[in-house]
């Protein structure tokens, strides 16, 4: 009797984890067409960012010349971050249905006595800096224990 519910509840895993290795392809082709755009300094600068919210292209208007460098630089900082932040609400709504799925199957940790939740084992993703300052502040862990101020262009 114990057997059959063990083989009835690895069977039930083994049919959720082929099920969300077809959704997670599916949807990392899907994730992988996401743009998004935005718009900035009254529509004199438009950005377009791609699924990872990397600029892909940049469009300005004919009366661009009306602003300041600092206007402009500002502009597409703003432009960028806000298309950025769509882009990744967009991407989290493609993936609810797999995490709502994933909620629902068993964990090793119900069906093996003592076996690990291997959820809890992963590892959090720290937040992205939102601006230069923050980034330049960054501390790097190194494989040797050590740790590093992390400059971008500046090395």
């Amino acid at each position: 009797m114990v057997n059959e519910r063990l083989n009835a509840d690895m069977l039930t895993m083994l049919d959720g984890l082929n099920a969300q290795m077809r959704g997670i392809a599916e949807l990392q082709l899907k994730r992988s067409k996401l743009t998004a755009t935005a718009d900035a300094c009254e529509q004199r600068i438009t950005v377009t960012v791609n699924a990872d919210g990397l600029l892909i292209e940049t469009k300005f208007a004919d009366d661009i010349a009306e602003l300041t460098y600092d206007e402009i630089a500002e502009g597409m900082t703003a432009a960028v971050q806000q298309a950025a932040a769509e882009v990744m609400r967009r991407g989290k709504e493609l993936m609810e249905p797999l995490r709502t799925e994933r909620t629902r199957l068993p964990k090793l940790s119900d069906i093996i006595e003592g076996a690990p939740d291997l959820g809890s084992l992963m590892p959090k993703t720290p937040p992205t800096p939102t601006n230069r300052r923050d980034i330049d502040a960054v501390d790097v862990g190194e494989s040797d224990g050590s740790r590093r101020s992390m400059i971008s262009d500046d090395d």
